[in-house]
């Protein structure tokens, strides 16, 4: 029995440095990410500033330019405090145009919050991976359709793409 304990602590005490492991490649993602991907890494993004007020959903990428955390006057305050050094910024959105699952994509490491109705929408879904050109983390959220705000904090660079797609 003494052994048996033993060993169950010493494979507890082993799985934090194995499950902290970030997921390394492309064929690491928990679904499918090629439309995701190519809407990141297409030429014709619409580029943004913070703050940026849309009337619909963009139907292709955009690239938002950040800000410093207290310059980018995030109109509600993200659910993770930002860290020092690092960015955000905002973009209001009018309407979904359907209710319905759509994927929230970015092309580097962030923290995103969905306001809608004045609540966090909470991700139904969520897969991540380092070293994968042009995207590193997406998110299944449900949305209804009305005005959302999509804030972005906790970047270590100063733009970063995003891809918004209804689900397949």
């Amino acid at each position: 029995m003494r052994i048996s304990l033993l060993v169950a602590l010493a494979l507890l005490g082993a799985a934090p440095a194995w499950a902290a492991e970030e997921l390394s490649g492309c064929d690491k993602f928990k679904w499918g990410i090629e439309r995701e991907r190519a809407a990141l890494t297409a030429p014709d993004r619409l580029k943004l500033v913070s703050g940026a007020e849309l009337a619909a959903l963009p139907a292709q990428a955009v690239t938002l330019a950040l800000r410093s955390p207290a310059e980018a006057k995030l109109p509600t305050p993200p659910e993770r405090a930002p860290k020092d050094g690092t960015f955000a910024g905002f973009a209001s959105i009018k309407t979904a145009p359907k209710t319905g699952l759509y994927s929230i994509s970015l092309s580097s490491g962030g923290w995103v919050d969905v306001v809608q109705d004045g609540h966090f929408l909470k991700p139904k879904a969520h897969s991540g991976a380092t070293d994968c050109d042009g995207i590193r983390k997406t998110m299944k959220y449900e949305l209804s359709a009305g005005p959302l705000v999509l804030q972005v904090s906790g970047t270590k660079e100063d733009s970063v793409s995003i891809a918004i797609l209804p689900t397949e």
